[in-house]
């Protein structure tokens, strides 16, 4: 097998790579540009921004849960660098659509800014849905079977590092509304012309018959997928990280702004420090496994997981707060003495959270036929979209109720240890497949000599 980085040398991988990078960049720069302005410009009250933050999220969800099994069927019976090239053109009006609300704002209008600046968030996530099986079920098809590990760890650091970079953009120029336009319009626009680049991927199966109908897609399509063991716990196990992620990212700002009580830049650095911390575990988990496509790792990984989430929260307790009226930049938040290991304990969040999920997603996609590789991955978008949308809603209800940021991280906690029992269930199931698949691989040889 070749070195993974060796991938970006490659025209079968390097523009898939660079236009879902340059994708991720801009929805996270335009959703946390939008998020900071109503943290730290509109609302004033923990509630009312925790609230706004699970409102997004979950409305950016929702095209997940809703469009899923047609995207699937799409990316399966239709060539899926065509829907590639189709959808960045459509990011291009989103994008447009976005930049209106955040211009409107200047105004000082608030009720229309945010009602255009939210349906660019449906449509960023309606442009998201139909991307997302195709960046991972085109890996099969384009890359040899030793590969798709790498492939699929690099397109897992590479997102997350693009939403770190949108992310750090976002907290320096979210005030800008000039700037946070020209950034995203741009990048939408090379998104585009970078996607032209990817080589043809056509349909390997027979052509579809396409079930417009969304619920009934959907049932379709998951109890086509959920009924074969091993897809069912990976999907379930890939759900439970996606709706602990999310957790975390509403939980985040409110926490940076009312607990740390530091400034949007701040916001923006803890999520950025988030996402690079899954970077850096998608690339991890890639060397220890050496392309080897398992879950072994992955129990372990989410405990490692919950157990640093409890030391976050015991460090986060100790934090000495500014004073009374006052809010920490990042240089004085990272001169404080708690800095170092508030910083840190996010950090590895993040990495065992990035070494549990990337095998998941390699799973999926080598397990089935190449001909179904994005009806499966679709099949896991509306169960992982599912799990977020009800996520996003209890975290709604919970703060709403008095929950704090903080104490939303003891919740999360919890759900690993629930995420790891999945996980070695899942690692049991994959160990008798793979014993299953030599013998039978055995036995055909046998039968040909």
């Amino acid at each position: 097998m070749i070195n993974s980085l060796g991938l970006l040398k490659r025209r079968r991988f390097l523009p898939l790579f660079t236009t879902q990078f340059m994708g991720a960049f801009n929805d996270n720069l335009f959703k946390t540009a939008m998020v900071l302005f109503a943290t730290y410009e509109i609302f004033n009250d923990e509630r009312q921004e925790g609230f706004f933050n699970a409102l997004a999220a979950g409305i950016f969800v929702l095209p997940f849960f809703l469009l899923s099994a047609l995207a699937g069927q799409l990316a399966d019976t239709t060539d899926k660098t065509r829907i590639i090239r189709v959808v960045k053109l459509a990011e291009i009006v989103i994008m447009a659509v976005g930049c209106a609300g955040l211009f409107l704002a200047l105004t000082g209008a608030v009720t229309l800014p945010l009602a255009l600046m939210l349906l660019a968030v449906v449509g960023l996530g309606i442009h998201s849905t139909f991307f997302g099986p195709i960046k991972y079920a085109i890996l099969p098809q384009h890359l040899d079977d030793e590969d798709v590990l790498g492939g699929t760890g690099l397109v897992e650091a590479g997102t997350y590092l693009s939403i770190l970079f949108g992310t750090i953009v976002a907290g320096f120029i979210y005030k800008s509304t000039l700037l946070v336009a020209a950034v995203t319009l741009t990048v939408a626009f090379f998104g585009y012309l970078i996607a032209r680049e990817i080589p043809p991927a056509p349909r390997l199966g027979p052509k579809l018959t396409l079930d417009w109908n969304p619920f009934r897609a959907s049932w379709n399509l998951i109890s086509g997928t959920m009924h074969v063991p091993r897809l069912f716990l990976a999907i379930c196990a890939i759900s439970f990280f996606w709706t602990i992620g999310s957790v975390l990212i509403i939980a985040f700002p409110p926490l940076v702004k009312n607990v740390l009580t530091a400034d949007a830049s701040v916001a923006s650095l803890v999520l950025g420090i988030f996402s690079i911390g899954v970077a850096i575990g998608s690339v991890v988990i890639n060397l220890l496994l050496r392309g080897t496509i398992s879950a072994r790792y992955s129990p372990a990984s989410v405990i490692a997981m919950g157990a640093t989430v409890l030391v976050f929260w015991a460090v986060v307790r100790l934090w000495t707060p500014a004073p009374a009226g006052r809010l920490y930049g990042v240089a004085e938040f990272v001169a404080q003495a708690q800095a170092v290991p508030v910083l840190f304990t996010l950090l590895m969040v993040a990495v065992f959270g990035g070494m549990f999920v990337v095998p998941l997603y390699a799973y999926l996609t080598t397990t089935v036929s190449k001909d179904q590789t994005a009806r499966t991955v679709a099949a896991n978008n509306v169960v992982n979209s599912g799990a977020m949308t009800f996520g996003s809603a209890a975290v709604a209800g919970i703060m709403a109720a008095g929950v704090t940021a903080s104490q939303l991280l003891i919740v999360v906690a919890g759900m690993c240890l629930v995420a790891a029992w999945i996980a070695r269930k899942l690692h049991l199931a994959c160990s008798a497949y793979r014993l299953e698949d030599e013998a039978v691989k055995a036995g055909e040889k046998g039968a040909e000599a």
